[in-house]
């Protein structure tokens, strides 16, 4: 059946004209405001928004007002990892979708950019992404999308989860750019979520050393059940001198973003080695120009993903990756600044807010 003139078509459940969202007004400062449920357009699908993942970007716009060239100069709706279902869709699109569970994912590219058509919609300059200023997030009772972008979820799938294939996406994304194979040999600094899912994924990819470090043990004790086969405990991750363990690692993948841990994971890899940059917080490194040229090593960052959400469903459909194993706190509307700083408490590692 032809999608081209379909109407937009609501859920059998009322649909209200206005709604909940958290608005930051300046750094510190969130706000929860009443506005209009906003109506899909051609091509999109309205959500009703059920669980939105909490990122560390979210708590370093919450807390300082920018991220780089990125700043919030007017209200911002943030959080850019949710999952909902559908409850009314736009023109040209099919209305069997009305009340399906999906994972939003997050990007929304030019469609017809030459990086969008090259397959690295990722790399699009002009893509619009959840919580990014001046786009708005989702920390809200609904949101439209693009229904392209909306990825149906199987039962198999809980809420939490189905947001969680984000920083899942991160995860495959990271093991994707180091290449992992049967038999890698694999360091990852940094046991938050993105680091335990790139251990996991790497695991999953067939590596056979997965090797975790962080500075709190009790998230290294979790990294054992995210695929690590030995995790090891920094003292001082600013420490440069702190050791990481072993050496000839084929891949190292940094999830902290700390100048310490980047060189000492540099200084682990093999000869032709390959270090993927996945941490954000420094703006600058002293690269060893020698240990790089004379091992050969190669250096990538990855920016966010591009065609991941399949295997990440796949993933937590078949229970390979626990994705709700990572939530430790739920939070709604009137509670985010809570759960935008909720992680530097000892036992946290992934809030979510339930709209």
């Amino acid at each position: 059946m032809s999608t081209q003139n379909i109407a937009a078509r609501p859920s059998t459940e009322s649909l209200p004209s206005s709604m909940r969202a958290s608005v930051l007004q300046g750094p510190g400062e969130l706000v929860v405001e009443e506005r209009p449920v906003p109506e899909p357009g051609a091509g999109q699908v309205l959500v009703r928004i059920l669980a939105v993942g909490v990122c560390g970007s979210d708590t370093h716009y919450y807390e300082h007002g920018r991220i780089g060239d990125f700043v919030v100069d007017k209200p911002l709706v943030l959080g850019h990892e949710p999952s909902g279902r559908i409850v009314a869709v736009g023109t040209g699109v099919d209305p069997a979708r009305v009340g399906q569970r999906v994972s939003l994912e997050p990007g929304i590219p030019e469609p017809f950019s030459a990086e969008t058509l090259a397959g690295r919609y990722n790399l699009d300059p002009a893509v619009r992404f959840f919580a990014t200023p001046p786009v708005d997030g989702v920390f809200s009772e609904y949101a439209v999308h693009p229904a392209a972008f909306c990825h149906p979820v199987p039962e198999e799938v809980s809420d939490e989860a189905a947001a969680l294939l984000e920083p899942l996406s991160v995860g495959i994304a990271a093991v994707r750019a180091g290449q992992v194979k049967l038999g890698s040999r694999v360091l990852v600094a940094g046991a938050g979520p993105i680091g335990l899912l790139a251990a996991a994924c790497a695991d999953r990819a067939g590596a056979t050393d997965v090797v975790v470090t962080d500075v709190r043990e009790e998230r290294l004790q979790l990294a054992l059940r995210y695929g690590a086969t030995e995790v090891f405990t920094s003292q001082d991750a600013r420490d440069p001198t702190d050791p990481f363990p072993g050496s000839g690692y084929d891949v190292f993948v940094d999830a902290t973003g700390v100048e310490p841990a980047v060189l000492s994971g540099l200084q682990r890899l093999a000869p032709a080695g390959r270090a993927v940059l996945v941490g954000m917080g420094m703006d600058t490194l002293a690269l060893p120009v020698p240990l790089v040229q004379n091992r050969q090593l190669e250096i990538t960052g990855t920016f966010r993903y591009a065609n991941t959400w399949p295997i990440a469903v796949r993933l937590a459909a078949s229970g390979v990756i626990d994705l709700d194993g990572l939530v430790t706190s739920r939070h709604d509307l009137d509670d985010v600044a809570t759960a935008l700083t909720i992680g530097r408490t000892p036992g946290a590692l992934k809030a979510v807010v339930r709209p």
